[in-house]
């Protein structure tokens, strides 16, 4: 059950959170380390130890706190309590961005990060919005630290700014109680099903995710739906079709009236593939040469003209079946 050990570096103990951590998981092996971003001996693993590794959590502090401005849904991308992430989506960016490392790590001095967001906030002649999940998933996250309600909580107790973040994940019952002011847009990432079941392991089902987003609407929050990544499979228009009309019959009228889409089509690597083919050999190889080409060393996108088809195929299909919802991107 996880975590099946944890790496952390011993300055974690000066924190509450910290503390609190330490005490949670007593029973499981604690072994010290002096930086999250470099434990020798998991980088040394072979491709094949993925999903082990994918057990362990890593407690730190976060050093980096460079804001990345950001023109989607939000004014920047916001580093923040968590890094990677338990589930094991083929396609991650931070898969290929640690290579295997991409596991679950915590950082314990929230106070610090809300803070800056908070001062930045404050200092803006408009209503900043601050993207604090691009790194992870903080509802998954949640069931570890506690720090999402916590972060709602002391934000919303502050006046200026909003918070947004990205969730696989479903379990958002804490959430639903908490004064947030409307200052919080919760984002539900979707797929089709058979996408969810083949290239999103560990993660929430599709019926499940609109049960969660329905309820996050209802309780007042602001919500967005990101339809992503776009797997464009043969059948990718079927599959497709299906998730809309999903959408269009099970989200509640709150939601279905207030969210607003983001479309992203899948980007994919060399790295990916390395790691996939030794880490589960039985699953399917997203990269497709008949539709993808190179982009930058190692990378893989969908050809132009792939992608012009696609979009203008997405664009047509959500305007009969989910009128009126906005497309705030295609990217």
């Amino acid at each position: 059950m996880f975590p099946d050990k944890i790496y952390y570096e011993p300055g974690i103990l000066d924190y509450t959170l910290g503390q609190q951590l330490k005490e949670k998981y007593k029973e499981k092996p604690w072994i010290s380390i002096q930086s999250h971003n470099n434990i020798e001996e998991l980088r040394s693993n072979p491709n094949s130890s993925f999903p082990a590794m994918k057990q362990h959590l890593i407690i730190g502090t976060r050093k980096t706190h460079r804001y990345v401005p950001n023109q989607k849904v939000s004014d920047f991308l916001v580093p923040y309590t968590s890094s990677g992430c338990t589930a094991m989506c083929l396609y991650c960016y931070l898969v290929c961005n640690y290579n295997k490392c991409s596991y679950l790590r915590l950082f314990v001095n929230r106070e610090e990060m809300l803070d800056k967001i908070i001062r930045t906030a404050g200092r803006s002649h408009k209503d900043l919005t601050f993207e604090i999940g691009s790194n992870s998933d903080l509802v998954l996250e949640n069931t570890i630290t506690g720090n999402l309600e916590w972060t709602i909580t002391n934000f919303a107790r502050t006046q200026k700014g909003l918070l947004t973040f990205p969730t696989k994940f479903d379990m958002v019952g804490p959430l639903l109680p908490l004064e947030h002011k409307g200052r919080v847009i919760f984002r539900m990432s979707v797929n089709p099903q058979p996408i969810i079941s083949s290239a999103e392991f560990g993660t929430a089902s599709l019926k499940r995710r609109i049960h969660a987003l329905n309820l996050m609407a209802d309780a007042g929050y602001r919500t967005g739906i990101l339809i992503a990544p776009i797997i464009l499979t043969d059948n990718y228009q079927e599959l497709y079709s299906t998730l809309l009309d999903q959408l269009s019959d099970e989200l509640s009228a709150k939601a279905r009236e207030n969210s607003f889409l983001e479309l992203i089509l899948m980007t994919y690597s060399f790295v990916h593939r390395k790691i996939n083919e030794e880490a589960f050999p039985a699953a399917a190889d997203l990269y497709d040469a008949s539709k993808m080409t190179g982009r930058g060393m190692g990378k893989y996108c969908y050809r132009p003209d792939v992608r012009r088809e696609a979009e203008e195929w997405f664009t047509n299909a959500i305007h009969e079946k989910l009128k009126g919802m906005k497309i705030l991107y295609i990217s």
